[in-house]
């Protein structure tokens, strides 16, 4: 069994409309030393399996068919056994 993190954020030079508000929400509540606020999602998966390099070719297909978009998306995925 092993565990996959599959960390997701916006290539440079994408907009990220989530990230600007999170940063404007933060200086309305008086923390104006905050310069930059970007947003990033993690998915915490639990694969049944035996061989690792196996379970990370299959995190790989997961992100390319679904999690993400690669014109827009970086992704890094870290897998560590149960």
């Amino acid at each position: 069994m092993f565990e996959a993190k599959v960390t997701i954020q916006l290539k440079k030079g994408i907009s990220d409309p989530e990230g600007v508000n999170t940063l404007k929400a933060i200086h309305l509540l008086g923390f104006p030393k905050v310069k930059n606020a970007k947003t990033i999602r993690t998915f915490d998966l639990t694969i049944d399996g035996t061989d690792k390099n196996q379970v990370k070719k299959d995190v790989e297909q997961i992100c390319q068919r679904l999690l993400t978009n690669p014109v827009i998306h970086n992704y890094e995925i870290t897998i560590k056994e149960k």
